[in-house]
């Protein structure tokens, strides 16, 4: 087996298996111990009910809806639609977004506390500036850059040469989501596209455009913080000091722009108002496939297929031993535990931050599954 063009795609010691194949190099008990693990996942997974709320499982996206022969194809905004809309609309009108967010939550019984209830402005401002038919163009142009930056990267981490048109179709499904222009006032749906591209642009030694990027995602959306400290942990695993220093950086940044935005609020909460429910909800496997399936293209599937999916991105990444592979590893496992043991059911949205390029997993899983079940046999 020859190396690609790009001279990446090392092989194992002796030539005889590839080195961005990590299963093919396990043991046979550590082997037969992940698959067991892996069974057992799918099969709760494609048990395990997917809800909006506590209450009311969801359906597919694909399944039938009620409707009028008028109905109108898109369906009425919800009310954290509505609300964001009302956001961008009075900033639109010259109104300044920390005069009224305060008020205007209180007006659509949103809590005001703590800080972390009430949105950052950036995405309201860029909307407002930018109106729908910009933000129509900045999404295809974002999608664009965000599978441009993965063709890039697939073909130049080892391994993934052979899988970069696999995996590009794959990132570009999990990105289509982005043009959905019904969602375009969701913050998650941005932050995760902008986590995508920083994902993307990353490079060991090559970091400046990703961190940029990453700043970006940040100023929209807090939820992309555990992918900034990973980045920045990883950079200090390989003693990168520059790199760690400028992520650190970032975060410092980062903290001391949410406290002044808190600061902003602060004068306008009263003692009175309602905190925000509990975040803290452990709601286990349901929390983490729910988030991801929900909120990507996999609601178009029937869950008990959707789920076991997201198990099989998963293991689609941990299969391949790269730095890609292992970012992504890590990424996506601390994001899913994350989201089983924090968010409510109804902030299902969440599961955006991270499902773009998760989908690209999927590439490398018939590697994965192939080079577990030969090792696991004892067949090295």
């Amino acid at each position: 087996m020859g190396s690609d063009s790009a001279g990446v795609d090392r092989l194992g010691s002796g030539g005889a298996v590839p080195g961005w194949d990590r299963f093919a190099h396990w043991g046979a008990w550590p082997a037969r111990m992940l698959l067991a693990l892996v069974a057992i996942l799918l099969v709760l997974a494609a048990l395990t009910p997917l809800a909006v709320d506590r209450d009311e499982p969801a359906a597919p996206a694909s399944s039938p809806v009620q409707s009028t022969p008028a109905a109108s194809a898109e369906p009425p905004r919800d009310d954290d639609l509505a609300f964001y809309d009302t956001v961008i609309e009075r900033i639109a009108h010259g109104e300044a977004y920390y005069d009224f967010i305060v008020e205007e939550q209180r007006a659509h019984d949103y809590p005001v506390r703590p800080g972390f209830a009430v949105r950052l402005p950036t995405l309201a401002y860029v909307h407002a500036w930018l109106g729908e038919g910009g933000m129509i163009a900045l999404a295809i142009a974002l999608m664009a850059a965000t599978v441009w930056a993965w063709w890039r990267r697939l073909g130049e981490e080892p391994g993934g040469l052979r899988m970069r048109r696999v995996g590009a179709a794959l990132m570009l499904m999990g990105a289509s989501l982005g043009l959905n222009r019904y969602y375009f006032v969701l913050h998650e749906l941005w932050a995760g596209m902008l986590i995508a591209l920083a994902f993307g642009l990353h490079r060991p030694g090559r970091w400046g455009w990703s961190l940029a990027i990453a700043a970006l995602a940040l100023a929209i959306r807090e939820h992309a913080l555990p992918f900034v400290l990973l980045l920045g942990a990883m950079a200090v695993w390989r003693r990168d000091w520059k790199e760690a220093a400028a992520w650190g950086a970032l975060v410092a940044v980062f903290c001391g722009a949410m406290a002044w935005h808190w600061a902003q609020l602060a004068p306008q909460v009263a003692p009175g108002d309602p905190s925000s429910p509990d975040w803290l909800v452990l709601r286990g496997l349901s929390g983490w496939l729910g988030y991801i399936v929900l909120s990507s293209n996999l609601r178009f599937l029937p869950h008990a297929i959707a789920g076991p999916l997201v198990v099989l991105m998963v293991l689609g990444w941990a299969g391949w031993k790269s730095p890609a592979g292992t970012t992504g590893t890590l990424l996506y496992l601390g994001y899913g535990l994350a989201f089983m043991l924090a968010g409510r059911a109804n902030n299902f949205y969440w599961g955006a931050v991270v499902a773009p390029a998760m989908f690209i997993g999927l590439a490398f899983l018939p590697m994965a599954l192939s080079s577990l079940l030969r090792t696991a046999r004892g067949r090295a």
